[in-house]
């Protein structure tokens, strides 16, 4: 054998042991990468619902509007109707009296309306708690990814000891979402 050959054996078994020593590296790589996507597909989702039940609170708040304004202009009717003489007085007084019929159904549907508006306010608000924690997971996943990939380029494990950390972080951020009420 050769002094060359000799030299390239021993290259190649050098390189040989450091590509098993980063395997555990590129696995958590690989991992990572399933954990941004998973992320990032609850978080879409989550931004989703989020625009979905504001758009269910605003025809909610649409609905208790058009009540006020019938609720107002049948109460300026029933004013007019109190001012202005009027020949046939039971007619009136029978108007009237429907006029405070509907008063008091509107008053409750505009109650009813506003209650459900507000609740789906609520509903708004605790879908875009959880869309910002996914956001926040996605991105410190994100980071660990690639301070994790930093350690194939220059083989020094201290950058995927620091990727994990972000991932960590990453993941507490994700599962905070079900302490979230």
């Amino acid at each position: 054998m050769e002094p060359n050959e000799a030299q390239e054996l021993q290259e190649q078994a050098e390189h040989a042991e450091h590509e098993r020593t980063l395997r555990p590296v590129a696995f958590t790589m690989s991992v990572l990468a399933v954990l941004v996507a998973v992320t990032t597909v609850l978080g879409h989702r989550t931004h989703t619902e989020a625009v979905l039940d504001q758009n269910k609170a605003t025809d909610q708040w649409n609905e208790y509007q058009a009540h006020k304004i019938r609720s107002n202009d049948t109460l300026l009717a029933a004013d007019l109707l109190s001012v202005v003489t009027v020949t046939d007085k039971s007619a009136a007084q029978k108007t009237a009296k429907a006029y405070s019929d509907h008063q008091a159904k509107w008053a409750d549907e505009t109650k009813d309306d506003k209650e459900k508006a507000e609740a789906l306010e609520v509903k708004v608000e605790h879908a875009e708690a959880r869309a910002d924690r996914f956001d926040l997971a996605e991105a410190l996943l994100e980071i660990g990814l690639v301070i994790t990939s930093v350690t194939l380029l220059t083989r020094t494990r201290i950058y995927w000891y620091l990727g994990i950390v972000f991932s960590i972080a990453g993941i507490a951020s994700a599962l905070s979402v079900l302490l979230l009420k």
